[in-house]
């Protein structure tokens, strides 16, 4: 009965062990680097360092972050190409680095790296200064059509979701005489919208946030199916007549050949900070809806949404 009772004890503890506490002390590398093409304050470097303080005690890990800025992506990806496969260097992953790998010739595309896990899709905004002429999409479209030449509308580099968004606005609004100004990263974006520079800008709610918050901001419209929950008021591009719809999907990228564990860790460890209260506080806030996907669905999310980008680029003849 003695020894029954010691058994069942042990596999009390070891339960107790495999659910609680570090789950992950077993991970191979203790310091591991995120990069990102982002700048500071960008989309996906808020979403990197947001999660890595709540993500790092899950895996047993210390994350840094690190901002590898230039060609649209291109220097990021090579870093993470010829980085070990060890589990100790990842990538954030955004359509930005299918579309750069698409449209340019850059020494290391997406096909040399291996998706591991997608975490959030985030819907896309346009917004404008809170004291700009503009009060809704329409009132933009139409004052680009009046005055051929003098609309200036920001977004994101030429391989970016943000300018496939704009591109698309322009195509079904019939606006062709208007400045697109490109930028590298949503910070700067927001400070030439913050100034006036610019009719308004296209990013994601969570690179605002503070400048809403502080009434310096207005959101024109969002580019979703639905209306943002956060935004109830806001009406989508759709409702406004313009019917572009695109999701930003979110994930960790890594180099090629990853061994089993590392993947299984990334893929036990997302769902538990997903579920983290005190995260979901965070993207809750942040308006990003979660969307995990394992490697294997996240592969296969991958190809798909690089053959749709492919298609949309020959569609508009900027690639054969």
């Amino acid at each position: 009965m003695l020894r029954k009772r010691i058994f069942v004890l042990l596999l009390a503890v070891v339960f107790v062990a495999s659910v609680g506490g570090t789950a992950f002390a077993e991970y191979p590398i203790k310091n591991v680097k995120l990069i990102t093409h982002s700048s500071s304050g960008g989309g996906t470097d808020r979403f990197l360092r947001q999660a890595v303080s709540l993500l790092g005690p899950i895996m047993g890990v210390t994350f840094i972050v690190e901002n590898v800025r230039g060609g649209s992506g291109a220097k990021a990806m090579a870093a993470l190409a010829v980085a070990p496969a060890d589990g100790s260097t990842f990538y954030g992953s955004t359509p930005t680095f299918l579309n750069t790998s698409l449209l340019s010739k850059p020494a290391y595309t997406f096909r040399d790296l291996e998706p591991v896990v997608n975490v959030f899709f985030d819907p896309m905004i346009a917004y404008t200064a809170a004291d700009s002429r503009f009060k809704s999409m329409k009132e933009v479209v139409n004052y680009a059509k009046k005055n051929p030449g003098k609309g200036k509308w920001g977004t994101g580099t030429p391989t970016s979701l943000e300018q496939q968004i704009v591109q698309q606005l322009k195509q079904i609004s019939g606006v062709t005489d208007v400045n697109v100004v490109s930028f590298e990263g949503g910070g700067d974006l927001m400070l030439n919208v913050l100034s006036g520079r610019l009719d308004f800008g296209i990013g994601e709610p969570g690179e605002i946030l503070s400048q809403l918050e502080a009434g310096k901001l207005r959101i024109l419209a969002t580019f979703t199916d639905k209306r943002i929950s956060g935004f109830p008021d806001v009406p989508t591009a759709t409702e406004q007549g313009f019917g572009v719809v695109i999701n930003k999907f979110r994930g960790i990228v890594g180099p090629k050949g990853l061994p089993a564990n590392v993947v299984k860790a990334w893929e036990e460890a997302i769902p538990k900070l997903l579920a983290s209260p005190e995260y979901k506080a965070i993207y809750v806030k942040e308006n990003l809806v979660p969307a995990f996907m394992d490697q294997k669905t996240y592969k296969a999310y991958i190809a798909k949404r690089a053959e749709d980008i492919e298609a949309y680029f020959k569609g508009i003849g900027v690639i054969k």
